[in-house]
């Protein structure tokens, strides 16, 4: 048995957010079906790069779930949906704030019909609010969120980061927070809720540190002159000779400390939390000293002892570390057409329920067929469902596939 088995969760989300939380939910034992539009699904099936046809990365945050293809807009698939909400635990969407209400499928809607439903909203800025209708992506979200402000060189621009933020950490994964806690209280009370769940909100959450201090003391953090920004020469990236990085993280002084001796430079153990001139210099004479040696051999000195100092990995090195090798960070999935897939593994580690891959990601609207039948259609009117585009026009979409 896996940790989330029995529980059913209709996911009508698309591209990052909204499907990296239902991955989560599916990879533990959670029954997850993509409601999708018929002929085009979520977007990112079709981003390139693709294997055989298929997006990777709609090949890798996908898995383990279900695919019906299913149009919302006619009464037909109104009444489809309803008749697949009332035996689900979850229902996860991230339209636009007031579409599920105006299709006739809002949570007061639902609730009707399933007082138990936990009923997800994920959206950029939330349902309230005068930026709920805005557009936007994660480079919107951090940036009103003061996130982007605080990242990048002292006098610079910020920088972008090369991962989404406020996608995952600021929407994914608070979704999965807040529907794992409200499963625990339908546990106990067997009544569901409705979340609404901002990736705004989310991503400001992540300054408690920025926004503690400046509540504390007015003072407003400035780009690259936080303690853990760039300020001090103890916590920071380096260069080395071979052109690569490490990362230094030395913030407490018996870290520091052991850098300096190590490395032969006892007189810089009591510079750790001078400011001003004499931390510019600091900053400015390990830059230069650390280019002396390639990366390996910086680590293979720094790394016999406790120093908090590591590797600036590229992709391409990530897999062949033996901790991300120890730890199953990256596995192998089956798929029918694409072949056997690589994938990334299972970052939350159960001794009893553990994660695992049990079908691949599913081709559009594969279980259609299978999910109307569980609901007690014949296939005389499911046919009839096609022809009239409420669902698929594919009978065999394994056929369709095999073509591309």
């Amino acid at each position: 048995m896996s940790a989330l088995s029995g529980i059913k969760v209709l996911d009508l989300s698309r591209l990052l957010p909204g499907p990296y939380c239902s991955l989560m939910m599916a990879d533990y034992g959670a029954e997850v079906i993509k409601i999708e539009e018929p002929g085009r699904g979520d977007y990112i099936r079709w981003r390139k790069p693709a294997i055989e046809g298929f997006g990777a990365r709609h090949l890798t945050i996908n898995r383990n779930k279900k695919s019906i293809e299913l149009n919302l807009k006619s009464e037909e698939g109104k009444e489809i949906f309803k008749k697949m909400a009332a035996n689900a635990d979850v229902i996860l969407e991230s339209f636009r704030p007031g579409v599920m209400d105006r299709l006739g499928l809002g949570y007061d809607e639902i609730s009707k019909i399933n007082e138990g439903i936990i009923y997800c909203s994920l959206t950029g800025y939330g349902q309230t609010g005068p930026y709920r209708n805005l557009p936007g992506h994660d480079i919107n979200y951090i940036g009103y969120s003061g996130i982007l402000g605080l990242i990048g060189q002292k006098n610079g621009k910020p920088v972008v980061p090369g991962v989404q933020i406020a996608d995952i950490g600021g929407g994914a994964l608070m979704a999965l927070s807040g529907i794992s806690m409200a499963l625990f209280h339908k546990e106990r009370t067997g009544k569901g809720q409705y979340i609404d769940v901002s990736m705004l909100d989310g991503a400001v959450s992540w300054l408690y540190a920025a926004a503690s201090d400046y509540f504390a003391s007015a003072a407003v953090p400035e780009r690259g002159k936080t303690r853990l920004s760039g300020q001090f020469a103890f916590y920071d990236v380096y260069g080395t000779k071979d052109t690569k990085y490490i990362t230094v993280g030395a913030s407490e002084e018996k870290f520091w400390e052991e850098i300096c001796q190590l490395i032969g430079k006892p007189e810089w153990i009591g510079l750790q939390n001078e400011t001003g001139e004499v931390q510019e210099q600091l900053k400015e004479e390990m830059s230069e000293f650390f280019k002396q040696k390639n990366q390996k051999e910086w680590l293979d000195l720094l790394q016999t002892k406790d120093t908090c100092v590591g590797p600036v990995y590229d992709i391409d090195e990530i897999f062949l570390d033996p901790q991300i090798i120890e730890r199953q960070l990256f596995t192998e999935m089956n798929h029918p057409v694409a072949g056997v897939i690589k994938q990334f593994g299972f970052p939350i580690k159960f001794s009893q329920t553990p994660g695992k891959i049990h079908s691949h990601s599913p081709l559009l609207g594969e279980h259609t067929d299978e999910i109307l039948l569980e609901l007690d259609y014949s296939k005389e009117s499911i046919e009839a469902l096609r022809i009239n585009e409420v669902i698929g026009k594919m009978n065999s979409v394994m056929t369709e596939y095999s073509k591309k």
